[in-house]
């Protein structure tokens, strides 16, 4: 049986398309598949929704024995480069879970 992991992204207002956000669902499940985990569920941050996805994939990991994530990139947890590592080291000292990074270097 493969370890579970959850993925993450950010949908931004302007662009939001219903073929992206599944297309990026997709890619995030293969990209899972080919690392050797079952994707069971994809938090997604969207101006337009009032719930924040990214506390709801911190709750989840709390709660859970998930301990991987997955993003498409880092750009999903904030633009600015310096936003990003801050963001990607709080959700790994916050959890202990380890993110892959579908565009770039993964963990």
């Amino acid at each position: 049986m493969r370890p579970s992991i959850y993925g993450y992204m950010r949908i931004v207002a302007r662009v939001s398309d219903p073929e992206e956000a599944e297309r990026i669902r997709r890619e995030l499940s293969e990209y899972a598949y080919r690392e050797g985990f079952s994707l069971c569920d994809v938090f997604t941050e969207d101006s337009t929704c009032s719930e924040s996805g990214f506390s709801a994939m911190l709750d989840a990991l709390k709660e859970s024995e998930v301990r991987d994530i997955i993003v498409p990139s880092l750009w999903h947890f904030a633009r600015l480069p310096g936003l990003q590592e801050a963001m990607k080291h709080h959700v790994e000292h916050e959890t202990g879970a380890r993110i892959w990074v579908v565009q770039g270097e993964s963990k």
